[in-house]
């Protein structure tokens, strides 16, 4: 997949990123989320739920019961991912030890190698919950522990977004075998550790003011990162830089004339704002700041703010209340389009490009089947996609993970 570079102001010193600021003080502010009236913003949990990171045990018993038991859409969602190449127990790793993507995919020198790696990793960790086949959790173990031996770092202009993508994938394959199989040595597990805490953190727990798929895909990884390692820290500042993105990418009325900016975003004026909505100038509920550049990477956008909140919920603070309204209404209004409706011509010139990808189950579940909002052209869009599959990033087998799960 060829990806677009997105201009994001940010200094490289080695393996880490540096915004500006120098590593004590970045160390500093990670620690200190300001709030309102000042003090400390605690969002991590006293204790760390694991398996933690976007699905729990909870939901992974419930998977499994639904696929032993035949039932639809868990079964045919559990075939589709088994017969994929993720799946496959004769894959050999490719790790390197520097990631080298630039813009346009050029280079491309271990992107999608570790991209897919990253991704079987978490589609055997499924494979072997379900079936509790060792053999499925050998091969995520083989992934897992080539790649921790092996990258130092990733370079070039997609570097942040690489980063994000991979070390959003990683810990739930992590969090999977480490909580639930016995045969992944200690010390292979601290190296998987140091690897996520010394190479990926680093990258993404800055965030980015890019297009905002950028940044809310790196606080994926970050928060994602966050339980593995029990970084109370870490956690705090993702989920201070979600709740400052997601009101500063998807718009509601209320929000007034125009969108919100995103803290330290730099963006002063209307024509500064209009300019990073993609040209729009008309507003409506739902519309998200790359509604008009294309739905693919609004759909990245959409995914990363349902998968952080769904990590948030299991780990004991709901973040999904404080984005109900804004995601429902994105869901919505996307799921409109693509089942056929006219693009009216004060949205994006009367034409959208490209499509969502299979990303609205687990926003869908969530809204719908566990707060209740109604969202018929959500769940039109989204039984008519089952089982949704991979879109070989970071979004993988959420038809078997999240349709329908009451845990």
């Amino acid at each position: 997949m060829v990806v677009r570079r997105d201009a994001s102001p940010v200094k490289r010193t080695g393996r880490r990123v540096v915004l500006g600021v120098p590593l004590l003080a970045a160390a500093l502010l990670a620690a200190l989320v300001a709030v309102p009236g000042g003090g400390r913003a605690e969002a991590a949990p006293a204790a760390f739920v694991h398996p933690g990171v976007l699905v729990s045990r909870g939901q992974l018993d419930f998977v499994r019961e639904r696929v032993n038991a035949g039932a639809q859409p868990w079964k045919n969602a559990y075939d589709r991912m088994t017969t994929s190449k993720y799946a496959s127990l004769s894959r050999v790793p490719k790790p390197r030890a520097v990631v080298e993507c630039g813009s346009y995919s050029n280079p491309n020198n271990g992107c999608t190698d570790e991209r897919e790696d990253a991704i079987a990793a978490y589609t055997l960790s499924l494979a072997w919950y379900v079936t509790r086949d060792a053999r499925y959790a050998r091969k995520a173990v083989e992934i897992m522990d080539a790649w921790s031996g092996v990258i130092a770092d990733h370079t070039h202009s997609n570097a942040p977004l690489q980063t994000g993508w991979a070390g959003s994938s990683w810990p739930r394959a992590a969090e999977i075998i480490r909580y639930t199989y016995t045969g992944w040595p200690q010390a292979r597990v601290d190296r998987f550790k140091a690897m996520l805490r010394d190479v990926y953190l680093p990258e993404v727990a800055g965030g980015s003011h890019s297009n905002g798929n950028w940044e809310l895909s790196m606080t994926e990884a970050a928060i994602g990162i966050a339980v593995f390692l029990e970084d109370r820290a870490a956690y705090d500042r993702a989920v201070a830089t979600f709740r400052g993105r997601v009101p500063a990418y998807i718009y509601l009325a209320s929000d007034g004339a125009l969108p919100k900016t995103a803290p330290g975003s730099g963006l002063d004026t209307r024509d500064e704002i209009v300019r990073y909505w993609q040209g729009q100038t008309t507003f409506v509920d739902g519309l998200t700041q790359e509604t008009c550049r294309d739905l693919t990477h609004t759909g990245y956008g959409l995914s990363a703010i349902s998968h952080i909140a769904e990590t948030s919920r299991i780990q004991g603070q709901d973040l999904y209340p404080e984005v109900a309204d804004r995601l429902r209404h994105a869901l919505g209004l996307h799921a409109t389009y693509e089942l056929g409706t006219t693009v009216p011509g004060r949205l994006c010139g009367g034409t959208l490009k490209d499509h969502l990808g299979p990303v609205t189950e687990v926003g869908f579940n969530a809204l719908n089947h566990r707060m209740g909002y109604a969202m018929t052209n959500t769940r039109n869009l989204t039984e008519s996609r089952r089982p949704a599959g991979t879109d070989n990033l970071f979004v993988a087998w959420e038809t078997l993970t999240h349709a329908g799960n009451p845990n």
